[in-house]
C-alpha cells in the first residue's frame, strides 16, 4: 500500500543545490485510523529537511498526507512510513518527521524519526 501512496509525491529541482538550507512543512490536520479500534486519530505532522537535488512539491505532499485519512495504521508505523516514502522520492541530505497526536485515554504521543540516524 505504501507504494501507491508514495507515487503521489512529486518533486522539482532544488534552485540552490550548492547550499544547505532547511525547509519545514506542517500538517496540523493529519488524520488516520486506529487499526485496533477503527476510531479516527488526529495529529500534526512536521516534516523538516535539507534538500539535495530535489524539493517536494506542496500540493502532492498535501494529497499524499490526505491519503492516510482512512488508513488503519499505528502512530509509529505512519511516522516511519512517511519518512520512508519521503526518502525514496525526494532523496534529501537530511530529514526529520515528527508526529504529535491528540490525547486518547489521557495519553498523547510524539514520534520523531530522523535521517540519517543519529549516532
Amino acid at each position: 500500500m505504501s507504494d501507491s501512496f508514495r507515487d503521489q509525491l512529486e518533486v522539482f529541482e532544488n534552485p540552490n543545490p550548492q547550499r544547505n538550507f532547511s525547509i519545514e512543512h506542517h500538517c496540523p490536520e493529519f488524520t488516520s485510523v486506529c487499526p485496533k479500534t477503527g476510531q479516527p486519530d488526529f495529529g500534526t505532522i512536521q516534516l523538516t529537511y535539507i534538500p539535495d537535488q530535489m524539493c517536494v512539491e506542496l500540493k502532492s505532499l498535501k494529497m499524499y498526507l490526505q491519503s492516510y485519512r482512512n488508513e488503519g495504521i499505528f502512530y509509529e508505523a505512519v511516522t516511519n512510513r512517511i519518512m520512508d516514502d519521503f526518502l525514496a522520492v525526494v532523496k534529501p541530505r537530511q530529514a526529520t518527521v515528527k508526529s504529535s497526536w491528540t490525547p486518547r485515554g489521557g495519553l498523547n504521543s510524539h514520534i520523531t524519526v530522523t535521517y540519517p540516524n543519529p549516532e
